[in-house]
């Protein structure tokens, strides 16, 4: 790759330089002046380019791209409550369909790597896990599915109805049962498992303590949902007498193997907590935004040294989000709260590359250009009629819309070139979203 501006995340910017890759990793890099000019191997010229590590989501819930634009005027708590019942309805079919068109729609936005939050696992639905890996190994982005699981439901105090919670040892079994199937440790992993109950409002104490001691047991990360909103917070505190981060610091919930979705509503002592203890968080802000939750301090957690990356959330809270756009979104919304100094374009593109890879642990492996490391990278085209009248390119990417997307490479393989997946059929990934939709409208009126 030659000519092309690269913004490495860790290290000076180089206005006209080269990538060299050699199989899954990133050889060298560096100015033109220095290319070695490798003969015969395969060369990309990137002029008019900005080269970025591929974009890293950190938290997503991939079955709800099929109920996307339901309860549009609700808050968290109703939204939940509107669609459990729909959700309730869903199968293998319509979880491989949504998966398909989320990571598709994804990868079209610069997302290399992606997690997943999935919680709900009606009986007798067929492999929901399975649906969705398979999705992602089709596709050809990096995965990490997260087992979710819920066992409060209303009958014990929790918000979600009894149908569709689980069992607290039927859930740690077939929680270890994921990992001990798909977890990959190794460096190149294409495959990565996280055990992750949903949120506080919907789990018990005993499933969150006894998740984290399966996690820890097999060495694989934890996540939740925590702080999302202001009625989360009451919840908590009318339930176990204490505010969301100190309920989870009770039940051994902090620390470097730990990232949060959301965070919002976080106090000084909370975001301290988290910089002391190395426990990671995932700003949503489109999907904070839509649902009225707030806006996540994330200028003052980056100043105190707590780590933060970027999720775009499900589908259904946020449609049609992207991750380029999640960037804008994280940029102007620090902004319109703290002003224009709060947040600059190139600590927007850092929480949407390393601070993503640390949340998933893989930091010495993703999340910025640098030999040695995995050639997971986005080539933005920022020479356009409307882009290139901004000179500084990285404030092309992140201020205004996304730019076209010359290349995405995960492990030096093309998954999208000029605008199109060439992996899977282009359109297939939106068809198969539609009909997930279609089918879980039917499977739930069903009911």
């Amino acid at each position: 790759m030659e000519n092309v501006h690269i913004a490495p995340v860790i290290g000076p910017e180089i206005e006209s330089g080269y990538i060299r890759i050699e199989g899954d990793r990133i050889a060298e890099l560096g100015p033109m002046a220095q290319s070695p000019g490798a003969p015969g191997t395969t060369r990309i010229d990137a002029t008019g380019c900005l080269a970025t590590p591929g974009l890293v989501n950190t938290h997503h819930h991939l079955y709800q791209w099929a109920t996307q634009g339901l309860a549009q005027d609700a808050t968290l708590f109703e939204w939940l409550v509107a669609l459990y019942e729909v959700w309730a309805a869903m199968d293998a079919e319509v979880v491989k369909g949504a998966a398909s068109a989320g990571l598709g729609h994804l990868a079209l936005s610069g997302c290399t790597t992606s997690s997943d939050h999935h919680y709900i696992f009606p009986k007798g639905r067929g492999d929901l896990f399975a649906a969705e890996i398979e999705a992602a190994r089709e596709l050809g982005l990096r995965f990490h599915p997260a087992r979710g699981s819920m066992d409060r439901g209303q009958s014990a105090g929790g918000l979600p109805p009894d149908v569709v919670v689980e069992e607290l040892d039927e859930i740690l079994a077939a929680t270890a049962e994921a990992v001990d199937t798909y977890h990959d440790p190794s460096f190149s992993s294409m495959l990565r498992v996280a055990v992750a109950p949903c949120s506080p409002f919907s789990v018990s104490a005993d499933l969150m303590t006894e998740a984290a001691r399966l996690a820890r047991d097999k060495g694989v990360r934890l996540h939740t949902h925590l702080a999302e909103t202001l009625d989360e917070q009451e919840h908590c505190l009318e339930q176990f007498g204490m505010r969301p981060v100190d309920y989870m610091d009770k039940l051994g919930w902090l620390g470097q193997d730990v990232w949060f979705a959301h965070a919002v509503h976080l106090s000084d002592g909370d975001i301290a907590r988290f910089a002391a203890t190395g426990t990671g968080s995932a700003h949503c802000p489109s999907s904070n935004g839509r649902l009225g939750a707030g806006i996540a301090r994330v200028s003052e957690m980056l100043r105190r040294g707590a780590n933060v990356g970027l999720g775009v959330d499900g589908s259904a809270s946020s449609e049609l989000t992207t991750m380029a756009g999640e960037m804008r979104q994280a940029l102007l919304f620090q902004r319109a709260r703290y002003g224009p100094k709060a947040l600059s374009a190139r600590q927007a593109l850092e929480l949407a590359t390393l601070g993503g890879a640390r949340n998933l642990g893989r930091q010495d492996e993703l999340g910025s250009l640098e030999p040695g490391k995995l050639a997971d990278l986005a080539l933005w085209r920022v020479d356009g009629p409307f882009t290139a009248a901004v000179d500084d390119p990285v404030c092309a990417l992140v201020f205004g819309p996304q730019p076209p997307l010359a290349r995405l490479l995960v492990g030096g393989r093309t998954v999208v070139e000029d605008g199109e997946l060439r992996t899977v059929a282009h359109d297939a990934t939106g068809r198969a979203g539609a009909e997930a939709h279609r089918r879980l409208m039917r499977l739930a009126a069903a009911r």
